[in-house]
């Protein structure tokens, strides 16, 4: 087998990390500490952040004072950042319970866009993606918005819900990449890395 490149997750995301592994994918983890832009045409907004935190994981490297703009020749850096959106608003990860509630009565019943912005960084350049996936919120009473906030599943979560947990109960439908609501796109991913399993995988044999 040749050399590759070592795949390098600028992302502390647990859900980020587990689509990964699940698929075999052989990564680095180098979570970023950036300030996200929060306001904005909403696929801008996702793209760009996706770019911030992976130029920040360029710019942490080991080899970072040796090697160029873009990065480590011996890794390729991955960013993604994922929002939802309503009718334009940006709803992100609701900062108290408060917030949950008005998020959730917000897309009850509506359709929502799950956006997320992808940026592949390596010695070739910085390439950059976005993906979309439409999601249909039944209606929610407050006693199920109740019993969701209480959960605490919606903390840390953009749009408050985790669609793989019992946010399940809140989607009526969803058209498009499920692992992208979830918080990795992966179709879109493969797409801009097509050798992405076959480079990366562990051996299985």
């Amino acid at each position: 087998m040749g050399s590759f490149p070592t795949l390098v997750l600028a992302s502390a995301s647990p859900q980020r990390r587990a689509i990964l592994e699940r698929l075999g994918v052989v990564f680095q983890l180098r979570p970023t500490h950036v300030a996200e832009i929060e306001r904005g045409e909403p696929g801008e907004v996702a793209v760009q952040n996706a770019l911030r935190k992976a130029r920040a994981a360029c710019a942490s490297s080991p080899a970072a004072e040796t090697a160029g703009p873009s990065g480590d020749a011996s890794e390729i850096v991955l960013g993604c950042d994922t929002l939802v959106a309503l009718d334009g608003r940006i709803y992100g990860k609701p900062a108290d319970e408060r917030e949950a509630r008005a998020t959730l009565r917000a897309l009850s019943g509506a359709t929502h866009t799950v956006l997320s912005g992808l940026a592949l960084l390596s010695a070739a350049g910085e390439r950059v993606a976005l993906a979309r996936t439409e999601v249909d919120f039944r209606e929610l009473g407050e006693d199920s918005i109740d019993w969701y906030v209480t959960s605490g599943e919606w903390r840390g979560r953009a749009g408050g819900y985790a669609i793989q947990g019992i946010g399940a109960a809140l989607v009526r439908a969803i058209r498009g990449d499920y692992e992208n609501v979830v918080g990795l796109p992966l179709a879109t991913l493969l797409d801009m890395c097509p050798n992405l399993l076959m480079e990366h995988a562990r051996d299985r044999h």
